[in-house]
């Protein structure tokens, strides 16, 4: 398995979010990806390389340039106006409001590509998101060059982030962006298979009138858990995408095999659907020990979903997502890769 990471991603290190009313320390952190390369490393799963750089034309295939153009210059927009510390959004266009007009105002510009005020953007929040879209394209690469199997080991994550907003600690979408690539090469068919306890609702939004993309995704139920609005169980794609957008929600606390329930149902429909390729979006947020969800996955259960990866028998680029029992990530994300190896080689 071809690993790609840099140590660059600690340019983004968000200080506080906004959670359940009160300023707390960032869940998402630098230590996140730490741990997972420091697991990775030791277990010997494969060569860990840098990432090569892409430019913005594959980022512009999923994103918005107007967005784009927003975060590469919104940390010089915040501190032009004396600030230091983390831009958190404080209003947002909501129904009824327009947003097809960019206002001249950076604390309105912030609000209207943001959906919550749990993302802080930092000095190094761009580059490092940039830097992720090369990682992920970096492991497509190898990929498209005839390996089995790659790892983007990149944080921030990117599975909330739209074509045109960001929220969830995401900002470019590096399974979409890595999705759009294959397809640009040739790929007649790709299928994301999302299995973060957040729903993938960037990646849904994105891909929701193709039939190009299959995108399946099981997650604690919008009607409880975040990212809350979409992920419900009718939303199965519109236009020329329908039936191609597949959501497994659960209750929170559902047990272990109720999950791999949801899992066989999703494998399923990948199967059906027969792609060229597989994108994971690999959140281990699942855990039973994790602080800001709900499922009861434990270590042997990360390596029963890598070994049911693996049986898929596809060409397939995992994506890290979310996971924030910190000193717990690095070991899940290798037991996922591990069942993987075993099964596929």
């Amino acid at each position: 398995m071809h690993i790609i990471y840099s140590p660059d991603h600690h340019l983004h290190r968000g200080q506080y979010e906004f959670f359940r009313g009160e300023l707390v320390p960032c869940f998402e952190k630098p230590e996140r990806a730490d741990y997972v390369f420091k697991a990775v490393s030791e277990s010997g799963i494969g060569a860990i390389t840098a990432p090569e750089h892409f430019g913005i034309e594959p980022i512009e295939r999923v994103h918005a340039p107007r967005y784009l153009r927003f975060l590469e210059r919104a940390w010089d927009s915040w501190a032009a106006l004396g600030n230091t510390k983390d831009a958190i959004p404080a209003v947002w266009p909501i129904r009824g409001f327009r947003s097809d007009v960019e206002p001249d105002s950076f604390i309105a510009q912030l609000g209207m590509y943001s959906f919550d005020s749990g993302t802080p953007f930092t000095s190094g929040s761009w580059r490092a998101a940039r830097l992720g879209a090369d990682i992920a394209l970096t492991a497509q690469k190898r990929i498209a060059e005839g390996a089995r199997s790659a790892f983007a080991l990149s944080r921030p994550p990117g599975h909330h982030a739209g074509a045109d907003f960001l929220g969830g600690y995401c900002f470019i979408n590096n399974a979409a962006v890595a999705a759009q690539a294959f397809i640009d090469q040739g790929a007649q068919r790709v299928a994301i298979l999302d299995v973060d306890y957040h729903h993938g609702n960037g990646t849904q939004s994105i891909f929701y009138e193709r039939a190009d993309v299959l995108f399946q995704s099981i997650h604690g139920d919008p009607k409880t858990e975040y990212p809350f609005y979409l992920g419900h169980a009718d939303e199965t794609g519109a236009g020329a995408g329908a039936g191609f957008n597949r959501n497994y929600p659960l209750p929170a606390g559902s047990s272990n095999e109720r999950w791999f329930e949801a899992l066989d149902a999703a494998s399923t429909r990948i199967a059906s659907y027969a792609p060229d390729a597989l994108v994971v979006s690999l959140g281990v947020d699942t855990y039973v020990g994790d602080p800001i969800s709900k499922f009861q996955l434990d270590r042997p259960e990360y390596l029963r979903l890598g070994a049911h990866i693996g049986r898929f028998g596809l060409p397939t680029l995992f994506v890290l997502e979310g996971g924030y029992a910190v000193e717990d990530i690095g070991v899940n994300v290798a037991h996922v890769l591990k069942g993987f190896r075993d099964v596929a080689g």
